[in-house]
């Protein structure tokens, strides 16, 4: 444990935090955040559609085409908004006029979206499908901006012109450059890019969906947040994009009356495995408020009210498990095991898989029965979870409690 902890620390975690604090990266995290809001919107309306009540069906039926407006003005729209999204925070932290970068990049990705056979937009590539294409784009939009505002190569106006009209014209250029460029290629050259985009990233969306690869996500994050380094900021730039596409086509799937393709869709890992925080910290927690140490005691206690809400930072950090090599092992065991048995569950069609957004703070057993829309194996698996974690952290607790005295 001592040579893999030296490793994850000199290693692995440095590389991580430089990817995640990478400007790119952090414009990617601050986009893909930016559309929760209309995943959890659009996820009411999907619990409203398919509440879980005998003969609820039939009540709702007249009604559910009118129901799935929201739903698809929301899921059916992630791509655009994901892209506008992050050109707008990249714009920013590249010192552009943020609101011409996302304009911009938003014309683009349109752009790329029209089907050359009748030029109508490809609908489902604005949404779910067309996720990857909007983070390149947006990403190469306001890279191009940068480089011709860096060199000089814009429109520029005098000082007495209105400022809207002044960043109108100075993004005259580049969006020019930017369309032309785009269209020889979309439509003269004939370059499906979604399908491109969609293949390249292909291998990691099918392992995210796969139980070694949750896996050794799993074992990434816990073994970061084990050092000091927020594993889940590390690596969601990269994977957030791919759990929000399978919520959507869980989703869709739900819409369309089939089965649900994917099981670590979004609210798999910050449900099902992080229960009362990363590594199932809620139960280490519990044990503690009934330690016979005085500090372990106060340490549970406190930490108890924010654990219940998936905050697990006092635990974390004033116990400490962050170098401990006593809570790290369980900390990491914790999150493994767990992953394994929601996959499975899920996996086997034991447990309902996630389709339904909700925000990381909702309490565990809640979280279970709210994500799965409503399903009450989930609610009871979470409680076996609970109780699966405070076996693992318990006879470590005690081991630790022993060495105080």
């Amino acid at each position: 444990m001592t040579r893999l902890t030296t490793f994850v620390d000199a290693r692995l975690a440095p590389a991580l935090a430089a990817i995640s604090d990478n400007t790119y990266m952090s414009a990617i995290r601050a986009g893909m955040v930016s559309v929760v809001p209309l995943t959890i919107i659009g996820g009411l309306f999907m619990v409203v559609s398919y509440l879980p009540v005998p003969g609820w069906d039939a009540i709702v039926a007249p009604w559910l085409p009118l129901l799935q407006v929201p739903v698809t003005a929301t899921f059916g729209l992630l791509g655009l908004v994901v892209c506008l999204a992050i050109a707008h925070d990249l714009g920013t932290r590249l010192g552009q006029e943020a609101i011409v970068s996302a304009a911009m990049a938003v014309v683009v990705f349109l752009l790329v979206q029209i089907e050359p056979a009748d030029l109508t937009f490809r609908t489902p590539a604005l949404g779910s499908q067309g996720l990857f294409t909007a983070i390149i784009v947006a990403l190469v939009v306001v890279r191009t901006q940068k480089v011709f505002t860096d060199r000089g190569l814009v429109i520029t106006m005098p000082d007495t012109v209105p400022a809207v009209v002044y960043q109108s014209f100075l993004s005259l250029i580049p969006l020019a450059v930017l369309v032309i460029g785009f269209w020889l290629v979309r439509f003269v050259a004939g370059v499906d890019i979604n399908h491109v985009v969609q293949q390249a990233f292909s291998p990691l969306v099918f392992a995210l969906n796969t139980l070694p690869g949750i896996l050794v996500y799993a074992c990434l994050v816990s073994l970061l947040w084990s050092v000091g380094i927020h594993g889940d900021n590390a690596l969601d730039a990269i994977v957030a994009p791919i759990f929000l596409q399978y919520l959507a086509e869980n989703v869709a799937a739900v819409q369309a009356g089939q089965p649900l393709p994917y099981v670590t869709a979004n609210g798999f890992f910050t449900t099902f495995v992080n229960v009362g925080g990363t590594g199932a910290t809620l139960a280490l927690a519990i044990i503690l408020a009934f330690s016979r140490d005085e500090a372990f005691r106060r340490v549970g206690r406190v930490s108890l009210p924010t654990q219940v809400f998936q905050i697990n930072e006092p635990i974390f950090f004033g116990l400490p498990i962050v170098l401990n090599p006593v809570f790290m092992v369980p900390y990491v065991i914790s999150a493994l095991v767990l992953t394994t048995g929601s996959y499975l569950l899920m996996a086997w069609g034991l447990v309902q898989r996630p389709f339904i957004n909700v925000p990381w703070t909702t309490p565990p057993i809640i979280g279970h029965y709210l994500v799965t829309g409503g399903d009450w194996r989930a609610a009871v698996w979470g409680v076996v979870s609970l109780l699966i974690a405070v076996g693992i952290y318990y006879p470590f607790a005690k081991a630790a409690e022993r060495s105080r005295r």
